[in-house]
């Protein structure tokens, strides 16, 4: 296994690991984490109110009928953005978009969104599509909040959407492992399970 799979010398964004579409589990390697494979996660879920999820499924069905989710940014804007903010009012907790993060030269980019309450943390990834390359980068973010966040048991959660396709991922701070779920969480079909995890993410 090679042990400069990147070069040190350079400077990297999260966005360039999309890009440069390396192996997995050498690019975790050489940060000193591994990657294991689940067909379903076991999340900690909490029942939204149903209000909410009928609002939200109707704006969603309304965003589709007026759009083509033809861009990374109108799947953004149409489908992500949308549960995002439901999830960020439903919890009153706050929502950054775009957030920037550098913890050195190799970790450091913007985020496309991050939600923290106490010590739980979600960070989620909008690409237009290829969930896996999507995958390596949210890894690489995940690794940066965990090199950049003060020592904590809590394990760190991201998801990468493609907008109406969801998945997970949870980073253990002290086995230095990421679990890819290989689940998939549909939009607008399957909303109210998707809403579920991500309230229960940050409760």
């Amino acid at each position: 296994m090679p042990t400069k799979i990147i070069d040190p010398k350079r400077k990297y964004t999260f966005s360039d690991y999309f890009e440069l579409n390396l192996p997995i589990h050498q690019l975790l390697a050489y940060f000193g984490y591994s990657r294991v494979l689940v067909e379903q996660y076991s999340f900690n879920k909490v029942t939204v109110e149903p209000v909410y999820c009928a609002n939200l499924k109707a704006e969603l069905n309304q965003n589709l009928r007026l759009t083509t989710l033809n861009s990374e940014t109108a799947r953004r804007e149409a489908l992500i953005a949308p549960i995002m903010f439901k999830v960020a009012a439903y919890l009153d907790t706050p929502l950054e978009v775009e957030y920037s993060l550098r913890v050195n030269q190799q970790l450091g980019g913007k985020v496309d969104y991050y939600m923290q309450r106490e010590h739980n943390l979600l960070i989620v990834e909008a690409k237009q599509g290829d969930l896996q390359r999507g995958f390596t980068q949210l890894a690489v973010e995940l690794i940066a909040f965990d090199n950049w966040l003060d020592p904590d048991n809590k394990p760190l959660y991201g998801s990468i959407s493609v907008g109406d396709i969801w998945r997970f991922a949870v980073l253990d701070r002290q086995s230095k492992q990421i679990t890819e779920d290989l689940n998939v969480y549909n939009v607008p079909g399957h909303l109210a399970e998707l809403l579920a995890v991500l309230v229960g993410i940050l409760s």
